[in-house]
This record gives C-alpha cells, structure tokens and sequence, in this order.
C-alpha cells in the first residue's frame, strides 16, 4: 500500500530542504528526530508550521523533512519554502493564501563571495600615503 505524498523543494542562503507531506495527524519527521528535537529554538517551528496554518491545514498532514546544509535560520526557512510548495502542489487553490503570506517567495540572499585584493568581500586593507 502506498500513500500519495507531495514533495517540495525549499531553499535559503546555503540550506536545502526536501519536504514530503502526506495526510495524517500533524507529526513532524526532521532527518529522522521528531521535529521538536531537530528544531529547538523558541519559535522555529512557528515559523516552520506557518504555511500549514495560513491554509489551514496543520493537524490534517504529516511532514517529512530531509534538510542539509547551512545553519539553524537558513534550514528553518529552508523547510519553511518546502512545506508551501508542497501544499501548493497538493492545492493549486492555497496560491493565493501562501503568497500573500510570503511563503513561496525564495529568500536568494546569500554570503557574497571574496574577493582577491581585500580582506573581506568589500572591506579593503587600510590605506596608506607612506
């Protein structure tokens, strides 16, 4: 017996989140540990759960999340981009609701890049006349 599941790919700085969600009674599987032992900051998984509640879904789905890379922010909001695509795909209808939320929208900010010459991506050796 398999159960159809609806998957989402979220993103943020450097995380990667693959995000499965199937109905069920709302329990949350991160990288195999319960969601409250993965994500123990106070508020992550508000954030995490916001997408669910927006489209009034939260105790009707089972979550499933494989996330690497990044820190603790980059992953929360990672899972966060995965579960609203995946409750997208799951209904076309909750569009409207997740993007006036902001929750479809990819946060793209990442580290820049340095560059030869200087210390850090902009900061430049101090100057000297002499």
């Amino acid at each position: 017996m398999s159960t159809k599941y609806y998957e989402g790919i979220g993103r943020r700085k450097t995380s990667t989140a693959r995000v499965r969600i199937v109905p069920g009674s709302g329990k949350m599987v991160v990288n195999g540990k319960p969601g409250e032992a993965y994500f123990t900051r106070l508020g992550d998984l508000d954030t995490i759960l916001a997408p669910l509640r927006a489209s009034g879904m939260d105790a009707k789905l089972d979550v499933s999340v494989v996330v690497a890379g990044g820190g603790v922010t980059g992953q929360t909001e990672a899972v966060r981009h995965g579960v609203a695509r995946a409750l997208q795909l799951m209904d076309p209808e909750l569009h409207g609701a997740l993007r006036t939320a902001g929750h479809l929208t990819r946060d793209s900010r990442m580290k820049e890049r340095k560059k030869p010459g200087l210390k850090r991506a902009r900061k430049a050796p101090t100057y000297t006349k002499r």
